[in-house]
């Protein structure tokens, strides 16, 4: 008769093998740097004055305008309009101050009027490119390619359903000069050549959600937020609030080590900053729930804790590897 010690060694056995193969496989079957595939068509956007198909530039070349805004849209054309209107209000004011600007709009794969309401505001505004992108490639996918055809010495990218308020963007800016110690909008390429990453926080809010969302929606929170503490980013309370500024050598980095290019691209995209050394700072900023969210609550967080599971997995067995950047 087998005794209950020698059933529970076969079984921790059977585990460790079974893990064992698994690791073994993964690494057999990961790519160690990301594949980033970009169609020839999203090599270019349509200028709004002249309807002329234009290149974009490279985040590898020098920055050309102080600030460039990156909105990642699926299938937002009913709340991309009010966002656009707020964030181009708000950055025309300041251009009479001498803030050089840019938005870029990255459709991703969108099957609705996102492109064509973008592309409106590109024939009002010089400023506005379009970046349409022949499929759905996930937000992660949609922000990296954004960024990566930018100009700005900074890069801000801020979700295309308005949630935060875009004049909160001083406050980043504020905790930044913080990190560099001077003003990037008096030193541009200074600040251009510098790390930093300042991240909008909704974590001053969590009281407030514990007191509205439903049991159900609370443990997905904080059992996500606990996933994110042990196996990923520590020191960060809100790590998925879409409205981050990067400087420019952080986000030509960052964005050439992604991987992730779903809901957890955040996670990812902030443990390459701290793996790196990048600073990074989190700061409060106001808040309000959009209706027409994409997240469904129990499947994008099912999503999102096995991404992390995956993100933390393949870099400590080495399947993922850091293209770090070179040093001349």
């Amino acid at each position: 008769m087998i005794s209950l010690f020698t059933l529970f060694i076969s079984l921790l056995a059977f585990v460790l093998f079974s893990s064992l193969a698994f690791c073994i496989f993964l690494y057999a079957v990961t790519s160690p740097y990301p594949r980033i595939w970009r169609d020839e068509n999203e090599k270019f956007f349509i200028d709004g004055k002249t309807g002329r198909k234009v290149p974009f530039p490279s985040i590898d070349d020098e920055f050309t305008v102080k600030l460039s805004v990156i909105v990642p849209a699926y299938n937002e054309e009913e709340r991309l309009t009010p966002m656009l209107d707020e964030c181009l209000d708000y950055l025309e004011t300041r251009k009479k101050s001498g803030l050089t600007y840019e938005v870029i709009v990255v459709s991703d794969g969108s099957t609705d009027k996102t492109v064509q309401v973008a592309q409106s505001y590109a024939e009002k505004y010089d400023t506005v490119r379009v970046l349409d992108l022949v499929k759905n490639r996930g937000k992660g996918g949609a922000v990296r390619l954004g960024m990566q055809s930018a100009r700005g010495c900074l890069l801000l990218f801020a979700d295309a359903d308005g949630a935060t308020q875009f004049r909160d963007i001083e406050k980043l800016e504020e905790s930044l000069k913080e990190v560099l110690k001077f003003d990037y909008t008096e030193n541009p390429h200074e600040a251009s050549l510098s790390n930093a990453v300042i991240c909008g926080s909704r974590a001053h809010l969590e009281e407030e959600a514990t007191a509205t969302r439903s049991i159900f929606r609370l443990i997905l929170m904080h059992g996500f937020h606990f996933l994110v503490w042990v196996l990923c980013v520590r020191g960060i309370r809100d790590t998925q609030c879409g409205f981050k500024l990067l400087t420019r050598e952080s986000a030509r980095t960052i964005f050439r080590a992604l991987h992730v290019e779903r809901w957890a691209f955040d996670v990812e995209m902030l443990y390459l900053a701290q793996t790196l050394n990048i600073p990074i700072k989190e700061i409060c900023v106001n808040w309000t729930e959009i209706e027409g969210s994409k997240v469904v609550p129990f499947w994008s967080w099912l999503q999102m804790g096995r991404d992390l599971g995956l993100i933390w997995l393949r870099y400590t067995i080495g399947a993922w590897k850091i293209d770090r950047p070179k040093r001349p």
